[in-house]
């Protein structure tokens, strides 16, 4: 559909090829009214009066989710609920009742947890800022966010952004696993006395385990990341953590999704598009080299998920057929991918003016609606998109984990010892992430008005944004709020002004 779209939209750019010229030729007036904004502003932030006028003009016009009481109502709901996810999942910890607090110490699996949750706010905060900032000059925050600059120096030159988008979010994988292994309940495991019914909803479940990491670890740092990009990675935090990215890429796990990306644009008739001269006959031995080793990773990866479905050794609910577990399989895979292209697409047009984000009717009627009153909707899509995904992935676990006890035969006659890893779960998490994630990211940076243009994007942004009224993650706005009184978070248009 992407494809299909983006080739609708060429053909109207060449029936009206003067008004794309236009369009081309504004960019430097753009330009420099930006620079004229960027020094407007860094003015008028020495004036007194200016914080009290402007900025509290930008703080209702972004603010989402605390404007009434009921806001307030859900917050206080929401927060109750992540405060007692918390306090379950620190117990369980305390009475050893995780792997890693049985295999390791208590202290030590409290520790990696809350590590891993602070980490995983700097990766998916500093995924926004990522994305969001290139049509930004660089130049504008250059003396004002100097770390951020430097950042952006490196990651948005040449390809390094898809590098990074990567790397990332194979980063993600390792991170999450580590935070299952720290937190996660062991079989049978009882805490704090808890009613049965209560211990099968929050721990069962894995209810506690996805309010505390997406609430805290993730959707918080979205919230204020999405339009405090500048200041959310000017530290030295997310320098570390984009040259983690940047060498996890080097590996060629993932190298597959470059492939699919070279198959959608062959697919659409176009050219690859390049920000770095054609490679030579090294560097393509390099990296079709690496595409191979990708490939034969996730191949081997497929088969002995498939393998041990149809043997029923995976964690599948009892009662439920292979074939039904495969289907869900590949249809929340897509879902979970349509989600990740969404959030690619919508910071990749988060910061262009309106006159450049195409005129197809369905991309016009997404950017109205997310962008709409100093773009509420942005911050709010992120948290049902985030809902969503993970309770996708948490049925997706359920299908691709691997379940082969010590009296069944191993897949494929592997030793016990790989077999024991087989079952971690990691290898669902590895087609999942190239199938299901990096891909579709891939193709909705280089397609994002063709992607914005499939009616099914409007359709889940809707479903996405009814899942946050429900208030289940009120509290990220609440927390967001915190962080970003303490970390000091200015708006983007603080520094730069509007894109228009």
């Amino acid at each position: 559909l992407t494809i299909f779209f983006d080739r609708q939209i060429r053909k109207q750019q060449q029936q009206q090829p003067r008004q794309h010229q236009l369009v081309t030729e504004s960019l430097v007036d753009r330009l420099r009214r930006l620079s004229y904004i960027s020094s407007l502003s860094s003015f008028t932030q020495r004036n007194s009066s200016y914080p009290s006028t402007t900025l509290s003009t930008m703080s209702e016009s972004h603010s989402h989710g605390t404007n009434t009481p009921l806001d307030w109502i859900r917050i206080a709901i929401s927060c109750f609920l992540v405060a007692f996810s918390i306090v379950i999942v620190l117990a369980l910890i305390a009475t050893g009742n995780t792997k890693l607090a049985q295999d390791v110490h208590p202290v030590a699996a409290g520790v990696i947890l809350w590590a891993c949750i602070i980490w995983m706010s700097m990766i998916e905060g500093g995924q926004c800022s990522m994305v969001g900032l290139p049509p930004i000059d660089r130049e504008l925050y250059k003396e004002s966010h100097p770390i951020t600059y430097k950042i952006c120096s490196w990651g948005h030159k040449g390809d390094n952004l898809d590098r990074y988008l990567m790397g990332r979010q194979f980063m993600v994988i390792f991170v999450n696993f580590t935070i299952s292994l720290a937190g996660a309940p062991l079989a049978g495991a009882q805490v704090l006395g808890l009613p049965s019914w209560i211990t099968k909803i929050f721990l069962d479940s894995g209810i506690a385990m996805v309010l505390q990491n997406v609430v805290v670890g993730q959707l918080t740092s979205q919230v204020n990341a999405s339009h405090c990009m500048l200041d959310y990675i000017n530290t030295h935090f997310m320098s570390f953590t984009y040259w983690v990215a940047a060498l996890i890429e080097v590996t060629g796990v993932m190298h597959t999704s470059y492939l699919i990306r070279i198959m959608a644009y062959w697919a659409a008739g176009k050219p690859v598009e390049s920000n770095e001269p054609p490679r030579d006959g090294m560097q393509n031995v390099w990296f079709w080299g690496r595409v191979a080793w990708s490939l034969f990773i996730l191949g081997y990866a497929l088969a002995v998920t498939l393998e041990a479905l149809f043997k029923g050794q995976t964690a599948l609910w009892e009662g439920v057929p292979e074939v039904v577990g495969l289907i869900l399989f590949f249809v929340l895979m897509s879902v979970v991918g349509l989600l990740e292209g969404m959030q690619i697409a919508f910071f990749t047009v988060a910061k262009l003016p309106k006159s450049e984000r195409g005129d197809a009717p369905i991309a016009m009627k997404t950017c109205e609606c997310l962008f709409k009153n100093g773009g509420k909707n942005l911050p709010g899509f992120m948290c049902g998109r985030q809902m969503t995904v993970t309770l996708c992935f948490f049925i997706i676990a359920r299908v691709t984990t691997l379940n082969v006890g010590a009296d069944d035969e191993n897949i494929f006659g592997v030793s016990d010892s790989i077999q024991n890893f087989f079952n971690t779960g990691f290898l669902g998490a590895i087609i999942t992430t190239i199938l299901g994630s990096i891909s579709w990211q891939l193709v909705a940076s280089a397609f994002p008005i063709a992607f914005l243009s499939n009616p099914i994007v409007y359709i889940f942004l809707q479903l996405a944004l009814a899942l946050e009224a429900t208030g289940i993650c009120a509290a990220a706005w609440f927390l967001g709020l915190v962080q970003k009184k303490i970390m000091g978070f200015q708006y983007d248009e603080v520094y730069v002004g509007t894109p228009e």
